[in-house]
């Protein structure tokens, strides 16, 4: 029963990180993502997308080679504040990258959600 009761804790937790990700990464870019999602925008669906895909990889990895949940927390903790900063140096580096998404330019909207998975790919493999 001990196996179950960790996959369901470990499950939780891990949706519930992605959540929270999800929903402080909503709040630090100008944009409002799901609104132009909801328009059939394309360019910011592809920057959050891969901003989700990349943090999850982050939450797998921590849920692998952490045998606490707290640890598996801190952890994810660790890698949400490195995808947030991986944005904001991106929006720096990448003039109007903003502007650039709700306009929907699929190219700024594919190279920000590469970045951000590539991000996440490293942080997963710094945590094993």
């Amino acid at each position: 029963m001990e196996p179950l009761y960790n996959y369901v804790v470990h499950l939780l937790s891990g949706l519930f990180m992605v959540l929270v990700f999800a929903n402080i990464y909503l709040r630090v870019t100008p944009l409002c993502e799901l609104s132009l999602i909801r328009q059939g925008v394309v360019a910011p669906a592809l920057s959050l997308g891969g901003a989700v895909i990349g943090f999850s990889l982050t939450v797998a990895s921590s849920i692998l080679h952490n045998d606490s949940l707290q640890l598996f927390l801190i952890w994810s903790v660790a890698g949400l504040s490195v995808q947030v900063l991986a944005y904001v140096l991106l929006g720096r580096l990448v003039p109007r990258l903003p502007e650039q998404l709700a306009a929907n330019n699929v190219a700024a909207g594919a190279f920000a959600g590469t970045v951000a998975l590539v991000v996440g790919i490293l942080n997963a493999a710094c945590m094993s």
